[in-house]
């Protein structure tokens, strides 16, 4: 009985390609595109701003693939910890992993927070006279909710990403319908002077800013690789459901973003008074068929935030989860609730810290949560994992790669450009906020906190590091060996030891 076996220690594989691609997209498209067009529109200055959902749309293919070869390859919960642990253990012990599940405490809910903070703006449009106090108030209920709804076992869950899924996509399909029945080319394509003048300091800066957005609301691409113990037949799961759910994402943002530029004129957009500015969504829907129809799929966008904030706490909670059960990470949150199996601990912290970037969101701006929690996650997570591909080729080669990266290294390379730009535009795309100066001093804090687990734990640089290789010499996950391996594995905790040099 080896899936019983693997229930009593571990996560159990039931999530099929459909419910995978179903939580990815809802994540994805939740709130995310129905309050960052108008951001986009200020950053460019004009509707030439689709060029920063193309430019989003090609990172985030170009980062899928990494993402996908690394899931297929290495299909356990965590995600990204997973990856760099295997990849950088040769050198770095687990100083790598240690230091992403402390930046991934930060960025997950962080992105999460926008989701209610977007949730709590559109439900301005239904309440107009919603004060500071009650809109704080109603963000912390959703947050609340949602760790209630996520307090259950996976399949459950999944089954209901489905339904909210079908939301989301009834959403969105409702306000493309709404925008071309009243589009204006006149209006969507009525560029100001010099908008695309390549040689201007201006147009790469509103293009890193817009790319910042774009990488932003396509964030959600991956949230089914933080599972990758909880999928059927990973090697083809993950890959699929990454790479369809880019692609599906892509062609909505496409029609949303430049259906509402037909209907809705940009300017209107920069007016903080407008209500194109605060639910450009439901402006929409109000011009094309009148405020009974605006306010139904308000109602259905209020969903499609909850949809993707519950996605992403779901992937985000599992993080932490097999860090602290392969000793990387405080070991409490390495335990599953004894009949849900769900990581209690992981699932709390982050929906606490959530609750706290609604907060401080509410009270700065949207645009400034999300260049913090872009710059945290690409100093760590996102630069490291371009780097990941590639060591793990050479590291190891016997490796099972069921999914190999198309035009390997270019997406790679792509990968790093586009990350770099971020990061080096972020100062800049926030004055005063200083978002590279507190990415930089959170990861020094991390490492300070990693030199002294280590040396209570006597871990490299303090002791020998310790070599894991599991995924290199175990059996095909998804098999019912690798069912039983793994829960032996995760039961013994067995890993081999190399001196440290030098």
């Amino acid at each position: 009985m080896p899936e019983l076996l693997d229930e009593r220690v571990g996560f159990v594989r039931r999530i099929g390609l459909f419910q995978a691609t179903a939580i990815n997209m809802s994540q994805m498209c939740g709130i995310g595109p129905f309050v960052t067009i108008p951001l986009m529109v200020a950053a460019f200055g004009g509707p030439q701003a689709v060029i920063g959902f193309l430019a989003g749309a090609v990172l985030a293919l170009a980062d899928g693939l990494i993402w996908a070869e690394l899931g297929a390859s290495l299909p356990g919960a965590g995600g990204s910890y997973v990856y760099l642990r295997q990849a950088f253990q040769y050198r770095t012990g687990k100083l790598m992993p240690f230091l992403f599940v402390w930046t991934a405490m930060l960025f997950i809910p962080l992105g999460m927070s926008t989701g209610v903070i977007g949730f709590v703006q559109y439900l301005g449009y239904l309440w107009p006279g919603m004060s500071q106090g009650q809109g704080d108030l109603v963000g912390l209920v959703v947050t609340a909710g949602v760790i209630t709804l996520l307090w259950r076992r996976v399949e459950n869950v999944a089954r209901l990403t489905v339904v909210l899924w079908t939301v989301m996509i009834a959403s969105v399909t409702l306000v493309v319908v709404a925008a071309f029945t009243h589009f204006s080319a006149e209006r969507a394509f009525s560029y100001p002077a010099r908008a695309f003048e390549l040689t201007s300091g201006h147009f790469w800066v509103g293009f890193a800013a817009g790319l910042t957005i774009g990488i932003y609301d396509y964030l959600g691409y991956n949230t089914i690789a933080y599972m990758g113990a909880e999928i059927r037949q990973p090697g083809r799961t993950i890959p699929r459901a990454v790479i369809t759910s880019i692609l599906g994402i892509m062609t909505i943002y496409l029609l949303l973003q430049i259906g509402t530029l037909g209907v809705v004129d940009w300017r209107d957009m920069l007016d903080p008074h407008s209500t194109a500015s605060s639910s450009v969504a439901s402006a929409v829907l109000e011009k094309a068929w009148g405020r009974g129809a605006a306010d139904t799929v308000t109602v259905l966008i209020l969903i499609t935030a909850v949809a993707s904030v519950v996605t992403g706490l779901l992937g985000g909670s599992r993080v932490p989860c097999d860090a602290a059960r392969d000793r990387v990470f405080f070991r409490p949150y390495g335990r599953l609730h004894p009949r849900h199996r769900f990581p209690v601990l992981g699932l709390l912290t982050m929906g606490a810290l959530m609750a706290a970037g609604f907060l401080i969101g509410r009270h700065t701006d949207l645009a400034t949560v999300i260049q913090l929690l872009t710059t945290v996650m690409v100093i760590v997570q996102a630069l490291a994992q371009v780097a990941a591909v590639t060591v793990l080729r050479r590291r190891q080669p016997g490796l099972r790669r069921p999914y190999r990266m198309w035009l390997y290294p270019l997406p790679s390379i792509v990968a790093l450009v586009g990350w770099l730009v971020i990061y080096g535009y972020a100062d800049e795309n926030s004055p005063g906020r200083h978002p590279i100066e507190w990415s930089l001093a959170w990861v020094a804090v991390g490492v300070v906190a990693f030199l002294l687990w280590a040396r209570h734990e006597k871990e490299w640089p303090f002791g020998p590091k310790r070599i894991s290789e599991e995924y290199l010499h175990g059996a095909h996950p998804g098999t019912e060996r690798a069912h039983g391996e793994a829960a032996r594995g995760a039961a013994e905790g067995t890993e081999g030891t190399v001196g440290s040099p030098g």
